[in-house]
């Protein structure tokens, strides 16, 4: 068959395609969602009574009133709610156990990467219908994350968008070395992992490791970890010429880069290397938060998880290690944070769920309001500013036109009572309605 007759069979099967496609566009219902408030926008001034249609799990137009359905289409009834995007989390672990290690421990011996995988599903489903539509997820084994992120892609099952890290970067004996606090004969087992590096071409190397792996965005350890079963603490824990490495390889690769941190000169060095996000920030000084303003660099509070893991630590439920550090950030995560937001540092919406327990991620509002923002901006971080971070502002954070059918509905002003997101009782995930009027499951799922 010479080249012009395949070309022709190769138009006819788009042509036969496109025929398809326009065919099913057309015949698929609209859905017509009258809001009785609308933060179409956050950031701006809510509108009032308004119609969103929805075609083909996108925002098709924003009208103004109670428009009447068109004939055929489908009619979500939200007069007496406040409708707003769907929320974002730029920080959970949807493989973790969320708020009860010892139960990992325990059961650890019996577990493997299956098991941890079916309690991804529960966890990712109690996550959506929190109102969580998109997440970053920041560490889990790679193949069951990116297997996790393709079903839900695929709808196969109830979950938001997964961005996924696989595996956080990180040095020989560092946060996240698996062969931490292990007896040699266990830690032999480990001697070669694919996420830890030492030297810059080395750290290069990891971070294609990752990318190959199916990472969308890569994670790296800047400075220790308060989970970590070492005796170490929270100081830097990669050299400048580490950092400026897995920047430079991951950028090059088209991803963003994400630095756990915690001690304020590991900060410093992750910002100075390019990172986009800084998450945690436990300890941040005026010359870094001043740094982190002047290079346009996202802080990540987390603000959930230093007090999730001092009740666990404190109730036993944790390494004897973990104690100190757990304090430690604690005690200085929310002077720090309030000192951030103060000096106008941007931040985008983060929990750390997988330390705090999956479905509570709403309860991060509050704190950040505590911490000196404004409902209306910790609602911006977790929708308009998120998406920026994400590197996704053209179809998620907003409703308007062309953006991801993303969608919620809380009962009140989330403006006046950010609290009121905590119960969500409506959430549209790609034009698809995956929870009307709070039947939602427990906080961690089918436990």
């Amino acid at each position: 068959m010479n080249r012009a007759v395949l070309a022709g069979v190769a138009g006819a099967l788009m042509a036969t395609c496109s025929s398809l496609a326009g065919a099913q566009e057309a015949v698929a219902p609209a859905v017509y969602i009258h809001a009785g408030q609308l933060l179409a926008e956050p950031g701006e001034a809510p509108r009032g009574a308004s119609t969103v249609i929805v075609r083909g799990g996108v925002v098709a137009e924003v009208r103004d009133g109670f428009a009447p359905p068109e004939e055929g289409a489908e009619l979500v009834d939200l007069s007496g709610h406040f409708v707003l995007p769907g929320l974002i989390d730029m920080h959970v672990h949807l493989l973790g156990v969320g708020g009860d290690p010892v139960r990992a421990r325990l059961t650890a011996i019996n577990r493997d990467q299956q098991d941890d995988l079916l309690e991804g599903v529960s966890n990712a489903r109690t996550t959506l219908m929190a109102g969580f539509t998109t997440v970053r997820d920041l560490g889990s084994n790679e193949r069951s994350i990116r297997a996790l992120r393709d079903a839900a892609a695929a709808g196969w099952i109830e979950a938001p968008t997964i961005v996924n890290a696989g595996r956080g970067i990180t040095v020989s004996g560092g946060h996240g070395d698996s062969s931490n606090g292990l007896a040699e004969r266990y830690a032999a087992t480990h001697s070669h992992q694919e996420n830890t590096c030492d030297g810059a071409e080395d750290c290069a190397r990891a971070v294609r490791r990752q990318v190959g792996l199916g990472a969308e965005v890569i994670k790296f350890m800047a400075t220790g970890g308060v989970l970590s079963n070492v005796s170490g603490g929270l100081g830097r824990a990669m050299t400048p010429e580490e950092m400026r490495a897995i920047m430079d390889t991951a950028h090059g690769l088209g991803r963003k880069v994400a630095a756990h941190s915690h001690a304020a000169q590991g900060t410093r060095a992750a910002v100075e290397a390019g990172v986009d996000t800084i998450d945690h920030g436990s300890f941040l000084d005026d010359e870094t938060i001043a740094l982190i303003k002047q290079r346009g660099t996202w802080l990540v509070p987390t603000m959930m998880a230093p007090a999730a893991a001092v009740a666990q630590a404190e109730a036993g439920m944790l390494p004897p290690a973990v104690i100190p550090k757990a304090r430690e950030a604690a005690a200085a995560a929310r002077e720090s944070h309030r000192r951030a937001i103060a000096a106008g540092v941007k931040i985008a919406f983060g929990t750390d769920s997988g330390v705090s327990r999956h479905g509570d991620n709403a309860q991060e509002f509050a704190l950040m309001v505590e911490a000196g923002m404004s409902p209306a901006a910790a609602i911006r971080a977790a929708t308009v500013d998120a998406a920026q971070a994400l590197g996704r502002p053209d179809s998620i954070g907003r409703i308007a036109p062309g953006m991801a059918a993303d969608l919620i509905a809380v009962a009140g002003d989330p403006l006046a009572d950010v609290r009121r997101l905590e119960e969500v009782a409506f959430v549209m995930k790609a034009g698809r309605v995956a929870l009307h009027e709070g039947q939602r499951p427990p906080a961690n799922g089918a436990r």
